[in-house]
């Protein structure tokens, strides 16, 4: 039987205020009292502004830009509350930066994930929430219990409501192909694969062949992250080439680095699909993005794993949260939009 804490504190750090708020507000809760902030030796503090002793406590912190800053508060946070005598600590981590190194794949090289996980659990961590990460072995890297959401369904559903004509579901790359699989089979989609080279260790890549056929459909690609999007403007003119008719684009996190901005901007997408778990800077944000959120998703498992029951259960029942707001925002009454 699952121990009983005391009652639930959701604290921030920098990273994404924003998002543990809207959390906050899915559970009807207000959000706790912290100051984080960096003396001006570039030193960080943390001052926990409320008692927390044996509450349950959940830690929001994306790993985003400037990355290793937001480790490091989250690190100095969870250190603060055991010593404020908190009965659990629980990290949630929307975006789980250093994710895609992952394993060995040249010599004399590190494996971060494995190191920032270690850390995290050395730190105090009891257990972590996270979403979508970039491999899965990354749970295994904890040695505390890991709680791995998917918004797939949120960024899939979107899809279904636009009711595209035969659409065609493509990986940009041939490690990606099972998401992108899982991503056609609720479209009801064919699937195409583009076989991709990277070049170095400079975000550069090559697209060498697209197998599958893409012709006369409308296309939607599907990434767990676009980065600097190169990869995703790549394959969205290699798909426009072999005769889709249009090219869309959908990932969980916005990293958006570099010129990303410039480069979707640029592009020939007619709509990039995003989630909240990075929150955008103002420079990093365009026409073509929609951001679609995670609150409710986190919100409703933050309030099981308080409880104790099946998290499991979270997806059906923020799905059908977002069903009533997607169909609300254009107008169609809650009964109606659940018949």
């Amino acid at each position: 039987m699952s121990r009983v804490y005391d009652q639930m504190t959701i604290l921030t750090g920098n990273s994404n205020p924003a998002l543990a708020a809207e959390i906050c507000d899915h559970i009807g809760i207000p959000l706790g009292r912290a100051e984080v902030m960096k003396f001006s030796n570039d030193n960080t503090f943390v001052r926990i502004g409320e008692s927390v002793r044996h509450n349950d406590v959940f830690v929001v912190q994306s790993f985003a830009d400037p990355i290793n800053d937001a480790i490091m508060e989250l690190l100095i946070m969870i250190d603060t509350l055991k010593r404020a005598s908190a009965g659990r600590v629980t990290a949630v981590i929307p975006y789980y930066g250093y994710g895609r190194t992952d394993k060995k794949d040249q010599p004399r090289v590190p494996i971060t994930a494995r190191l920032v996980a270690k850390l995290i659990g050395t730190a105090g961590t009891d257990r972590v929430l996270t979403l979508d990460l970039h491999a899965g072995q990354i749970q295994g890297f904890f040695d505390i219990p890991v709680d791995e959401m998917s918004a797939m369904f949120l960024t899939a559903n979107y899809f279904l409501e636009k009711r595209l004509k035969d659409p065609v579901v493509v990986s940009p790359d041939l490690g990606n192909t099972k998401r992108a699989r899982n991503f056609a089979e609720i479209l009801d989609a064919s699937l195409a694969i583009i076989e991709k080279r990277r070049m170095g260790n400079r975000d550069r890549s090559e697209m060498l062949n697209l197998i599958g056929s893409v012709d006369g459909c409308p296309v939607v690609i599907v990434d767990d992250e676009i980065d600097t999007a190169g990869s995703i403007t790549q394959a969205a003119d290699l798909c426009l080439r072999h005769g889709a008719t249009e090219v869309y684009a959908t990932c969980i996190h916005p990293v958006f680095s570099g010129p990303a901005v410039a480069r979707l901007a640029a592009s020939p997408l007619r709509e990039v699909v995003v989630t909240n778990s990075i929150a955008l800077a103002p420079h990093q944000r365009t026409d073509k993005v929609t951001t679609l959120s995670i609150g409710p998703l986190l919100g409703e498992t933050i309030q099981r794993i308080h409880t104790g029951t099946s998290v499991a259960a979270a997806y059906r029942a923020a799905a059908t949260l977002q069903t009533r707001l997607s169909f609300a925002a254009a107008g169609v009454s809650s009964a109606d939009a659940l018949e």
